[in-house]
């Protein structure tokens, strides 16, 4: 019955779902962003016919919060916090928790990076050991995502994330005008996550590293650099994701922002810099299945001195 509502609204929306250009399900998701933002319907459209259905929820979703970021969304983040649990069947206990963005970034952040030093030390003991397989060890991430989550809860977990276990990006002018509100073509919020309120993030900054970013000029985003490692500098800038949205890292194949990686497009064996322009966010499934490409494609092989 919403979706409904807002089609007679929305000419794009509503011949869209009429001439079965998008579903149903489709359809709902664009109309939740289009009652907040009118006008969004026609963008969001075109996301639907040309992506998948979790990129477009996730642009449907920061678009609704974006625009319902004046009304108080601080206080309703605030009070919709909760934490559940239960055990099932098998008598595994399930935790659910919902956490405000600034609170529920870093900790994700962190048990990613013990989850991924987990996965690394699994693999190193499969392969010292001389009678093992060359599976022995692999588990699924979400396994040792599992793991990372329970050491953290113990206290006892010792990963750290290469990347910022929290950013927090503030135009300016919600700085200079004293934090109060944020207005049209201004932003306050956590790359790939959504907007915070700027109280929330005035605190951040009091005990914060800040960093200035310009977009429209020569930037960060020009240094070039011929290592596996990524400089601080660049890892900040391509953490953002693409301006002027600066809505996060997704994946470039697939749109996934589930464990990605920076991948060097021309290998760092064939003298591929690591610059922004050479460096494109993948999903760990589709950094390996390009990885394969360039096998098969002989470009791991290193080139000519």
């Amino acid at each position: 019955m919403a979706t409904g509502k807002v089609l007679g609204g929305s000419v794009e929306l509503s011949a869209a779902l009429q001439q079965g250009d998008i579903s149903l399900e489709q359809a709902t998701e664009i109309a939740r962003a289009e009652a907040s933002a009118p006008g969004a319907a026609k963008d969001l459209v075109a996301v639907a016919t040309e992506e998948s259905f979790h990129v477009l929820r996730d642009k449907a979703r920061k678009t609704k919060l974006e625009a319902e970021q004046h009304l108080d969304l601080a206080a309703r983040q605030h009070a919709a916090r909760r934490a559940r649990s239960h055990c099932d069947d098998l008598g595994m206990v399930h935790i659910h928790l919902e956490l405000e963005p600034h609170i529920g970034a870093p900790i994700v952040a962190r048990a990613e990076a013990e989850a991924q030093r987990l996965a690394r030390h699994a693999k190193a003991a499969a392969r010292a050991n001389p009678d093992g397989h060359a599976d022995d060890g692999y588990e699924p991430f979400e396994r040792h995502l599992a793991d990372a989550y329970a050491a953290l809860l113990a206290g006892s977990g010792t990963g750290r994330a290469k990347r910022p276990e929290l950013v927090v990006l503030v135009s300016h002018e919600v700085a200079k005008r004293g934090w109060s509100d944020v207005r049209a073509g201004e932003v306050c919020k956590i790359p790939g996550v959504g907007p915070v309120s700027p109280q929330v993030a005035k605190e951040i900054s009091s005990d914060a590293f800040l960093s200035g970013v310009f977009y429209d000029g020569s930037d960060l985003r020009h240094i070039k650099r011929w290592s596996r490692d990524i400089p601080v500098e660049v890892r900040v800038a391509l953490e953002l994701g693409e301006g002027p949205g600066f809505d996060g890292v997704v994946c470039t194949d697939c749109g996934n922002r589930f464990r990605t990686e920076f991948d060097h497009v021309r290998p760092r064996c064939r003298r591929g810099p690591t610059s922004p322009r050479n460096l494109k966010p993948r999903c760990w499934r589709c950094h390996q299945a390009k990885t394969a490409r360039d096998r098969r494609a002989g470009l791991l092989r290193p080139s000519e001195p």
